[in-house]
């Protein structure tokens, strides 16, 4: 089974061989994956939006995708994402190598732990940490494939994850520039999250299409984001491929070890042993 993902747009199946298409049902609906070989590593491919882009990003069903790939058995996600930015050194046409997240999302289903909702042995209250949003193992894979490759990349950014589907207003730019954010997009959450509940690497690359709301002077159209993301085809997929040979194949992140001490039952054993002190 891959124990490698690529979440993105379609076109990475150019670089795989043996392709397959296999569908997993999960307790939020069934997810249809592509699996394929390159360079002998197995990799499964999700189209995050569907495979005609059909899917708008508040719609997405995040639970669905990310539950699928990890009953498939894997344990690396690389996403990819395309990003209006508000740095202007982060230029269009740049790679950004997301290392911190900002939600302004408002109603979409955020986690597999759901109370009574909950399937399996999920019903518990869960707090799982999530100081560091992205995988420092591939975030490093990244990074160094991308010096390898010498493209034009950022090793640091913060994304701020909008409803959308609309693209923001000047106002909420400008807003969202003073709280730190360097691109802006509307697809990481809650993705981002879900893949740390089930223990699973999770590290984004984002592409830059334009410059967001108010800071280009020019109306935005989501023509120019579908352009430019072509354009950048090539590049992205070689940045993508060497990005999975570069991950270490044994896992030495805490990633996995997102659940320990996150659940309700956790912390009334905690009381239980300092009563009985």
């Amino acid at each position: 089974m891959p124990r490698v993902a690529i979440i993105g747009g379609s076109g990475l199946e150019e670089l795989l061989e043996e392709i397959h298409e296999t569908n997993v049902e999960t307790p939020y609906g069934q997810v249809s994956l592509r699996i394929g070989t390159y360079g002998g590593e197995e990799i499964a491919f999700l189209s995050r939006h569907g495979p005609s882009h059909a899917v708008p990003p508040h719609r997405v069903n995040y639970r669905a995708n990310i539950w699928g790939l990890w009953k498939l058995g894997v344990e690396r996600i690389i996403g990819t994402s395309a990003v209006g930015s508000l740095n202007l050194s982060m230029k269009p046409g740049d790679f950004v190598v997301l290392d911190q997240l900002i939600d302004f999302t408002k109603s979409r289903r955020y986690t597999f732990y759901d109370g009574e909702d909950s399937p399996h042995d999920m019903k518990a209250v869960t707090h799982v940490d999530f100081t560091e949003p992205y995988c420092p193992e591939i975030r490093k894979a990244i990074i160094d494939s991308a010096k390898e490759l010498r493209l034009p990349y950022h090793p640091q950014g913060t994304y701020a994850c909008t409803e959308g589907p609309r693209f923001e207003t000047r106002a909420e730019i400008r807003a969202l520039k003073i709280l730190g954010a360097d691109v802006v997009g509307m697809t990481q959450c809650p993705e981002a999250a879900l893949a740390r509940e089930l223990g699973m690497c999770y590290a984004s690359v984002a592409v830059v299409t334009n410059y967001a709301a108010g800071i280009s002077g020019r109306k935005l159209t989501h023509t120019e984001v579908i352009e430019l993301m072509k354009e950048k085809g090539r590049e992205l997929r070689a940045l993508l491929m060497r990005s999975v040979t570069n991950i270490p194949k044994i896992r030495r992140c805490e990633c996995g070890k997102a659940l320990e001490g996150a659940t309700a039952e956790t912390e009334k054993e905690t009381e239980k042993g300092h009563d009985e002190e």
